[in-house]
């Protein structure tokens, strides 16, 4: 893990883009998504713009434009995604899985526009 953090940090990954007031408990867990997730996943409260493996393979969503519950983001985070490709397992664990999964779950969809979850109609 110490490894993986180490790496991140070298490809430029960090938290000066967060927007996330400093006293705010959600702050940490912005921190975390920006220093871990930032390689794939866009979101704009953790200043990140997921352009780490633009190249490589395919993006992961951006979460400015998708609403996420905590629990579906827990599940991504331990299961490496929803389709298991690319996201890699319990890229965070414990204590900073819940901080991360609670600061997404808080701050993602925030540009989405109304559209029809799976299963229901179009509003």
């Amino acid at each position: 893990m110490i490894a993986a953090a180490l790496g991140l940090t070298a490809c430029g990954f960090g938290t000066e883009g967060v927007s996330v007031p400093k006293n705010s408990p959600d702050r940490e867990g912005a921190e975390l998504f920006a220093t871990h997730c930032a390689g794939c996943h866009t979101l704009g409260a953790a200043g990140t713009q997921g352009t780490g493996n633009r190249g490589q393979r395919a993006q992961g969503p951006s979460l400015n434009e998708r609403e996420e519950s905590k629990e579906d983001v827990l599940y991504a985070i331990q299961n490496g995604g929803f389709s298991g490709a690319i996201m890699p397992q319990n890229i965070v664990v414990g204590e900073e899985a819940e901080q991360v999964a609670e600061f997404v779950a808080k701050y993602a969809g925030q540009a989405a526009t109304e559209a029809a979850r799976p299963g229901q109609k179009s509003p």
